[in-house]
């Protein structure tokens, strides 16, 4: 049985989406089978960050009305395992039935070691329909003080709308503003109330990937790339080392 991972930001540009894409291919070239299903309706990017933008995908909803079977997912063309379903533009997170969308993530399960979901950044009627019925839950943020605050929001909304077991990621760190501010990855947990599953560095080649139309684990093995694929690693048990800041 696999399992549904909902990765949640409480704003906007902490880098969700990247990161997101990067771990699903590091664990897709791990050798697991992986299912991507971009949440963030109307403003959908996944298929971006996982090198795809030229690759036609179905909405996850025609998959979960029965529209198209799930084996229709868009396949990676080179990354083995990686499946994707991208998000519709002309629908609204509100009109959508979680009973339906729990009946894909049932599938889901069914046939592949790990679905990731994108969810929209906030608190909204799409981060409570990916969250709700996800195994596991991972509340990306940044370092400074606003997204901290918005990170410890979101991991209290989560709490109230899901029993999935919930860990934080710290992304986009700056060292020099840890140094200056001698701020620490404890001080983060304690901000946000979440135990780490990951610290990963500000790096200009995500933005650079995603500008070539790469996937980040392809693009760059060092960085953000690598701390994503400690990560990947750590959710499936092994341990992995941590960045030092």
């Amino acid at each position: 049985m696999g399992q549904v991972l909902a990765v949640v930001s409480g704003k906007g540009g902490t880098g969700k989406t990247s990161l997101c894409a990067a771990v699903a291919s590091w664990l897709a070239l791990d050798g697991q089978t992986v299912l991507c299903i971009d949440a963030d309706v109307g403003l959908r990017n996944l298929d971006i960050s996982l090198g795809l933008a030229d690759e036609p995908a179905i909405p996850f909803t025609a998959v979960m009305r029965g529209e198209y079977d799930l084996s229709r997912a868009a396949a990676h063309p080179r990354i083995s395992n990686l499946y994707f379903l991208t998000a519709p533009v002309t629908e609204a997170p509100e009109d959508l039935d979680p009973a339906q969308f729990g009946g894909l993530l049932a599938e889901a399960r069914q046939k592949f070691d790990w679905c990731l979901i994108d969810a929209p950044a906030g608190v909204g009627a799409g981060f409570r329909l990916a969250a709700s019925q996800a195994d596991l839950a991972m509340v990306v943020t940044g370092g400074d003080p606003a997204a901290l605050r918005d990170g410890a929001r979101t991991a209290m909304a989560l709490e109230q709308i899901s029993r999935a077991e919930t860990k934080l990621v710290v992304n986009r760190i700056q060292r020099r503003f840890f140094r200056r501010t001698k701020a620490t990855v404890d001080d983060c947990m304690d901000a946000v109330g979440l135990p780490l599953l990951g610290i990963v560095p500000e790096d200009e080649a995500v933005a650079l990937a995603a500008a070539r139309g790469q996937a980040l684990a392809l693009a760059s093995p060092k960085g953000a790339s690598l701390a994503c694929r400690h990560i990947a690693g750590r959710l499936q048990g092994t341990k992995q080392p941590l960045l030092h800041i």
